[in-house]
């Protein structure tokens, strides 16, 4: 199994000078769209969408002047293509798709019913360096099965979701314990039964080693979880019914266990679809050396939710007894080695073994207000998979730790985290883009889908993009010295305040800022810096965090000695930002914030340097209001009341 080192850098990237440029008047919340750019393939309509695009146009400027409802009435069947699953994107909002449902549904119900289910016992050939300390037993996955009921000789595709949350909690913390595997659960498993086995797809939920029936020991996303992953994957392909294409399907830990299933995949994983599933645990857990608070018990409260007072869950894992310890020595003493006196993060670092080895595609899903799984995990890999050859898709809206298309957690957002961009960033097409997306890659019809990046700006308007940070964003520096800084120590008891001057010019922001700050270390080795940003309004725009000890970022931490002076490249988390001409930028700076732990110097802290060195960087973008990369999601909002 390959297990390269790796590093995301967190703000090492210099940025060049760049003039801010007269930028035109930012669109509206609904925008005209013209047709695609005749040298971007990639984009263009299909001959159905192009004999429609300008009842299109026209439909889309009569939005914007006489109001849904009456558009509505105008639009008929011949406005988008027979075959369903493969209207364009721009055109999904025409779609005559269900509105009033906890979840995105497809406009057209399957046939097939479901057969019973069946429970299997997949036996997993371990490394010798993966087997528990304890009772000696045979190292299994358990595994449910729901098949369609269709034609004899049929050969089904997979979609399978597995974690550790089936038999959660209990006797292991308190309350009673969660559904078994054998009970389709609330997040993927009910929603792939109801919508895409009527289709022709099986669902298969199970559970990771350690966790409901699977026996052996709960590695929490080391080395022998992920080979017990790969194992189920490979035999759901070789069974006799299966058409040897499995894909993985699961949001936050749900989410994880894709990346485990393509470090060193199995032929038959053709497609991953990671929802807010981190890439590594260490990558989880710490921003720039910044550790989050729940990192201290993470392993450990694993262990106890999922274990029961039975001899099986009396089995250890050898990593059981150093993963525990890792967050505090990170924490306390990275920059002498605290994070690399074991492999334990390295082992459970997944994206490098998915660069290297990975031949599937990948449908990246993330919150840009996620602050469970931060959406620095989504970009910059979904470039770094793209140059590594695998066909990947992303979509991005800003939602929190959620799905998509989930009106009635979306509507919980506050205001500086999300609110702003809602009904719009609800995606009740997102039934509709995987159908197309596992037809492709499971059951073997369609054309192969775009890659691209479908991306919610934080007032709700939605762009779609070839990558992101787009191709054509240009970097606008502006330093320390031309603005108005209040105060200069940051430790537990003091802030420091940066405000920018006035914008002369509407602003897109797209992409991950970063802040380049000149800081003195005090009468400590070390110090943190947590900087949020916000507009004139005291609307909170993002964050980014980094402990001096991790300048240069990543996860390798440098020594940091008292009274000298340091570079902190920092990086934001990622933006898509829009700002008006007249509004203005201010920065806080403070020791943590939110949910990061303070920093070992927090009593201390560091000193700011409010010089040419200092410099905020923002990442521009032109699109003005007639630019085809704009698009309208479903208006669910127009035509039914919030489900509840």
């Amino acid at each position: 199994m390959v297990n390269q080192r790796y590093a995301m850098q967190g703000g090492g990237s210099d940025v060049f000078e760049a003039e801010l440029v007269d930028l035109p008047p930012l669109p509206a919340l609904k925008v005209v769209e013209n047709s695609r750019d005749e040298h971007s393939s990639k984009r263009q309509l299909n001959a159905s969408a192009g004999a429609t695009f300008a009842v299109s146009v026209v439909f889309l400027f009569l939005a914007m002047t006489i109001g849904t409802d009456v558009l509505d009435s105008m639009v008929d069947e011949s406005t988008y293509d027979d075959e369903w699953w493969t209207t364009p994107l721009h055109l999904r909002y025409l779609m005559d798709l269900p509105m009033d449902t906890l979840r995105g549904q497809l406009p057209e119900n399957g046939t097939y019913t479901a057969l019973p289910f069946t429970e299997h016992y997949v036996e997993v050939d371990l490394p010798a360096s993966e087997e528990d300390i304890g009772t000696p037993e045979e190292d299994l996955m358990h595994v449910v099965l729901w098949l369609p009921d269709v034609p004899e000789g049929t050969k089904i595709p997979v979609i399978m979701t597995i974690h550790p949350y089936y038999d959660f909690g209990g006797e292991g913390v308190a309350g009673a314990d969660s559904a078994p595997n054998t009970v389709p659960d609330g997040g993927v498993g009910k929603w792939v039964y109801d919508t895409f086995l009527p289709h022709g797809y099986a669902l298969a939920q199970a559970s990771t080693f350690g966790t409901g029936n699977s026996t052996h020991c709960q590695d929490v996303k080391g080395l022998g979880e992920q080979v017990g992953i790969q194992a189920v994957v490979n035999w759901l392909g070789e069974q006799p019914w299966s058409n040897g294409r499995v894909g993985l399907m699961g949001k936050s830990y749900a989410g994880t266990t894709n990346w485990e299933a393509a470090q060193n995949p199995s032929p038959y994983l053709k497609t991953i679809v990671p929802i807010s599933g981190s890439i590594g645990v260490q990558e989880m857990f710490y921003r720039n050396g910044s550790s989050e608070s729940r990192a201290m018990v993470y392993d450990a409260l694993y262990e106890g939710s999922t274990a029961d007072p039975t001899l099986n869950d009396a089995r250890m894992c050898s990593d059981d007894f150093i993963g525990p310890l890792n967050p505090i020595t990170t924490w306390a003493g990275a920059d002498f080695g605290g994070a690399q006196w074991n492999d334990y993060w390295d082992e459970r670092r997944h994206l490098p073994d998915v660069l290297a080895n990975y031949e599937g595609s990948v449908y990246l899903v993330w919150g840009l207000q996620d602050w469970n799984v931060d959406p620095y995990h989504a970009f910059p890999t979904y470039q770094l998979l793209k140059d590594a050859g695998i066909h990947t898709r992303a979509i991005a809206g800003q939602w929190a730790h959620n799905y998509p298309d989930q009106p009635d957690r979306h509507n919980e957002l506050m205001s500086g985290y999300g609110k702003e961009a809602y009904p719009n960033m609800t995606r009740m097409d997102w039934a509709v883009e995987l159908y197309a997306w596992f037809g492709y890659y499971l059951m073997g019809f369609g054309d192969e889908p775009e890659d691209h990046v479908q991306i919610q700006t934080n007032d709700g308007m939605w762009h779609v993009e070839d990558t992101w940070p787009p191709e054509d964003m240009k970097w606008w520096p502006v330093s320390l010295d031309k603005t108005d800084v209040l105060g200069s120590t940051v430790n537990v008891n003091n802030e420091v305040i940066i405000s920018f001057p006035k914008l002369e010019n509407d602003i897109h922001i797209s992409g991950m800022p970063t802040l380049h700050l000149s800081v003195d270390t005090l009468s400590c080795n070390g110090g943190q810096i947590f900087a949020t940003m916000y507009n004139s309004e005291n609307l909170r725009l993002g964050h980014a965090t980094m402990d001096v000890r991790y300048r240069n970022g990543g996860y390798d931490a440098n020594p940091a000695l008292p009274f000298q002076t340091y570079l902190m490249k920092m990086e934001f988390n990622p933006l898509d930002v829009r700002l008006s001409k007249g509004d203005s930028i201010q920065l806080v700076l403070s020791e943590s914030g939110e949910d990061y732990l303070p920093s070992p110097c927090a009593t201390i802290g560091l000193s700011v340097n409010d010089n040419a060195d200092s410099v905020l960087s923002l990442p521009l973008i032109d699109r003005d209001a007639d630019d085809d990369r704009w698009f309208l999601s479903p208006p669910w909002w127009d035509q039914q009341p919030i489900p509840s």
